[in-house]
């Protein structure tokens, strides 16, 4: 930032303000979607950011970084947005589903397209962090922040993954450093907890040959309808969940179960087309129209791996993120 663009910012340049703030969309969009869940949400909620910062330009002085204010107001935009929603999960339990392993508590979260990660600095985190950027986008950590009450979820984020200080949280929440630090000792207890165990073998790397091996099996015996080899490629402890539903199904006798019910529902094949989310691989999953040379939209799945078999599926029956994934709403 130089004294010039900030101060043509100031005069009513809009290029000037692009050019002070562009370079952190990606990773305030991303910050939003950590703290809300919500892919969507955290598109609209960058742009109210951004435009909040445009109107209230008069009002920033130049004493903290021009990164540091925009997260500010992204972290209370968002802060607002979880206050004033109405979107409250049903913890709903449908008959026809067999019995889950245990009923979890039902939360709003969606996945997040691999392509909106791109562009976003590879900057080391502040010295507070606690996380790595890999493990702080992962779908579980996404999960695990959801079940946090939304100050909490605010505070972990701004501290363990952003590395803010305490006292720079405590301004930019506008309450004391006591407080801040309260929060984050209760986040971390209620967080942790909710974490995957540690001694798990670690994922291969994103399109390394191991990973893209299990996927495309992963996706063979999907298409085939092969619901034995499916499940063989599960760890023992392997779950399958289904957010907001509060269904989870754990280990290969449940998961069989739960993937022949499935089936036997649907009637009809899937097909499969490949993406990643949240730095982790995925499948646009489409079903089979009877009488029809097209499979329209149905599901997305999200894979969580380890060494080399998946540890967790992750599935999403709502098909509105599709067009984010850049995935067609019919195959042909």
């Amino acid at each position: 930032m130089t004294e010039q663009t900030l101060a043509r910012a100031h005069a009513g340049d809009e290029d000037a303000f692009r050019g002070l703030t562009d370079r952190y969309r990606r990773e305030l969009q991303l910050h939003i979607y950590r703290i809300v869940g919500s892919t969507q949400d955290a598109e609209d909620l960058l742009q109210e950011t951004l435009l909040a910062a445009w109107r209230g330009l008069d009002r920033f002085e130049g004493r903290a970084s021009v990164r540091a204010w925009l997260y500010r107001i992204a972290t209370n935009r968002s802060l607002d947005a979880l206050r004033a929603s109405r979107r409250r999960p049903q913890e709903e339990r449908m008959t026809e589903m067999p019995e889950p392993t245990r009923w979890s508590e039902p939360v709003w979260v969606e996945p997040y397209p691999d392509v909106l990660l791109e562009g976003i600095p590879d900057e080391a985190p502040g010295p507070e962090a606690r996380y790595e950027t890999k493990e702080a986008v992962a779908l579980a950590f996404i999960v695990g922040l959801q079940h946090l009450p939304p100050q909490q979820r605010a505070v972990l984020v701004l501290r363990d993954v952003l590395g803010y200080r305490a006292g720079e949280v405590a301004e930019m929440l506008e309450t004391s450093e006591p407080s801040v630090n309260s929060l984050l000792r209760r986040a971390r207890a209620a967080f942790e907890s909710r974490l995957p165990a540690t001694e798990r073998e670690r994922a291969p790397l994103p399109n390394s040959k191991l990973e893209r091996d299990i996927v495309g099996r992963f996706a063979e015996t999907v298409e085939d309808g092969d619901i034995d080899a499916m499940v063989a490629l599960l760890t023992e402890d392997a779950w399958v969940t289904m957010p907001p539903l509060p269904h989870a199904y754990q280990g290969q006798e449940a998961i069989t179960a739960f993937l022949r019910g499935s089936a036997a529902r649907r009637g009809a094949p899937l097909r499969l087309v490949a993406t990643h989310a949240n730095g982790q691989p995925a499948f646009g999953c489409y079903l089979s129209v009877s009488e029809a040379e097209v499979a329209r939209a149905y599901a997305l799945f999200v894979l969580t791996l380890a060494g080399d078999q998946i540890s967790a599926i992750t599935w999403f029956a709502d098909s509105s993120v599709f067009p984010q994934f850049g995935l067609p709403r019919l195959l042909r």
